[in-house]
């Protein structure tokens, strides 16, 4: 499939009751695209010129994942076959088909596909009712996630003190994020320890800043000074102040990644960021929860991204999380 192929529609999946919010991203970024059809979880648009390709790399942080629209069927299959045949209209195989179903409220993928690899065409397959299915086409890179509505089937960990384990795992994996043991976090609003634990478990050391007191199963990995030699590897120091009288000194050197899950405005943790990325300038990576009061918040974020971008971050994203509808992963790097 050549990479002119166009459709007169595209369509997005999005977290059912986020389609005002999808919208309204729309139409605050001029994009000139108008709403052709609507379900729970899923949108489609129009525009005067047909879309090409290049349209699905557009970031709305609404869509969970966005693809040109070859039109809807009664019945799975059917729209399996609209697939196939656009790709034999083209001369190119369709290895990939992922399904999504709109499924007791939500909007989520059918278990058992195989992930897509960078480059590769991908067909979606989106159930929204008993006979309608509709069939779509992208191909697949880093502006798009693995799985079809977002969601990567996530289960909690049995240990984890939090839901914001899955927080973090979930962007993690939406975004391809790659840690290493080299790396260290500093997290703030990091009690009672989901985002500490799951960080522990992938090998990442953390700084958690909070004055709350963290679960045992974090406190197991704690040492008791920042600049203590650890026996264990990863490690976590717990640094028990509100964020707003970290020093220089209680981070120390060499922190990598700043973390937030605070409870706090966009622009309160924002100003948070910037101090301590000013601390400690070999932060490259900035990863934070915004907790909106209301999901249409989402339209104020190029003010966000220029505040970013004024700290010298470059690649930045903006992702609704599924496990929260009002959640949002901010991702900054350097």
């Amino acid at each position: 499939m050549s990479a002119d192929f166009q459709s007169t529609y595209l369509f997005a999946l999005a977290n059912p009751g986020s389609e005002k919010a999808l919208k309204l991203e729309v139409e605050t970024m001029r994009l000139g695209w108008r709403l052709s059809y609507q379900r729970r979880g899923f949108v489609t648009f129009k525009a005067d010129a047909a879309f090409g390709i290049s349209a699905l790399d557009t970031p709305l942080a609404c869509a969970r994942r966005l693809c040109l629209s070859l039109g809807k069927a009664a019945t799975r299959e059917g729209a399996i076959d609209l697939i196939h045949q656009a790709g034999a209209d083209h001369g190119v195989d369709i290895p990939l088909i992922q399904q999504a179903r709109y499924f007791e409220r939500k909007m989520e993928g059918i278990p058992g596909d195989p992930l897509p690899i960078t480059g590769q065409w991908v067909g979606t397959v989106v159930e929204v009712g008993e006979t309608e299915f509709w069939a779509g086409l992208h191909r697949h890179g880093p502006s798009h996630s693995a799985y079809p509505a977002g969601d990567s089937g996530l289960v909690m960990s049995a240990d984890s003190p939090s839901r914001a384990w899955l927080k973090l795992e979930e962007a993690a994996r939406f975004f391809d994020l790659d840690f290493t043991p080299e790396d260290i976090v500093v997290e703030l609003g990091c009690a009672p320890g989901g985002v500490v634990l799951a960080l522990l478990n992938r090998g990442v050391s953390v700084i958690g800043v909070d004055p709350a007191k963290m679960a045992d199963v974090v406190m197991k990995s704690a040492i008791a000074t920042r600049d203590a030699e650890s026996v264990r590897e990863p490690w976590f120091y717990h640094c028990r102040k509100p964020a707003a009288l970290v020093s220089k000194r209680d981070l120390g050197k060499d922190v990598t990644w700043f973390m937030s899950d605070m409870n706090q405005s966009p622009e309160v943790v924002l100003k948070e960021c910037a101090r301590f990325c000013r601390m400690t300038p070999s932060i490259r990576g900035v990863l934070i929860t915004l907790k909106l009061t209301e999901i249409t918040q989402v339209a104020e974020k190029s003010a966000w991204f220029e505040t970013l971008r004024e700290m010298g971050f470059e690649t930045i994203r903006l992702q609704q999380l599924a496990v929260h509808h009002k959640e949002f992963a901010l991702l900054a790097l350097r």
